[in-house]
């Protein structure tokens, strides 16, 4: 991940031969501890959970996954891509062995234009969140389902089942605003003062994660604080 303090599936992790009893395994850990109402000091990619509950994967989630593939995807979408060269493949490295995917049958004689460049968008996040993954998710799920059916969960948005398996953290509301930088304001203005007031004592602690969850794609706080918090170019202050 992006982030030191978010994880994701690793799409080549078949290198062990018994990685998806692995999965299974992880999924009813998983199960267990939503069961018993325990959680668990780990958070996810975005997409990782929006999977769980069968939710469509956007460019967002591209974010906490791979930040460089997300600017680049983007700049596809605003710019003229007219004799770039690209077409409906990507290469993919396995330790070493580069193995050329296509996006959609005939994929690498399909060049990517200005017309056809949001479907380029949406195959490429597909196959980078979803598809290289689907074995080991499916595996995950199984596991899960197991001990919490599918319909139980079923109640929940992404961002709630983040709040449900991994917890609220408490916020140190202090060390968050020692840490972010203002463009066009000053940490002295009404408005600002406001802002950290109401985070500060009307705010409990769901609705902190929630902020932060809204803000930063995760409502995990890093792991020195945050000085080390990540933006979708890298460390970032909020």
């Amino acid at each position: 991940s992006h982030a030191n303090y978010t994880l994701q599936i690793s799409p080549h992790s078949y290198i062990n031969p018994e990685h998806l009893e692995f999965f299974r395994f992880i999924g009813r850990v998983v199960g267990i501890a939503i069961f018993h109402q325990k959680f668990v000091d780990a958070f996810f990619v975005s997409s990782f959970y929006k999977q769980i509950l069968g939710m469509q994967v956007t460019l967002e989630d591209m974010e906490s996954v791979d930040t460089d593939v997300y600017k680049n995807l983007n700049w596809i979408l605003e710019n003229d891509v007219t004799g770039l060269g690209t077409v409906f493949c990507v290469d993919d490295d396995q330790f070493g062995v580069v193995r050329e995917e296509e996006l959609k049958p005939g994929g690498r004689d399909i060049d990517v234009d200005n017309d056809n460049k949001a479907e380029y968008v949406e195959l490429l996040v597909r196959w980078r969140i979803v598809s290289r993954i689907q074995e080991q998710m499916g595996a995950f799920c199984r596991g899960l389902f197991e001990i919490v059916p599918r319909p139980l969960l079923a109640i929940f948005d992404d961002k709630e089942l983040e709040l449900l398996i991994g917890g609220i953290a408490e916020i140190d509301v202090a060390d968050w605003r020692a840490n972010t930088v203002y463009r066009n304001y000053s940490d002295q203005e009404d408005i600002i003062q406001w802002f950290w007031r109401c985070v500060a004592e009307e705010f409990d602690d769901e609705k902190r994660a929630r902020l932060l969850q809204f803000s930063t794609g995760t409502s995990r706080v890093p792991v020195n604080g945050f000085k080390d918090l990540q933006g979708s170019d890298g460390p970032r202050k909020f």
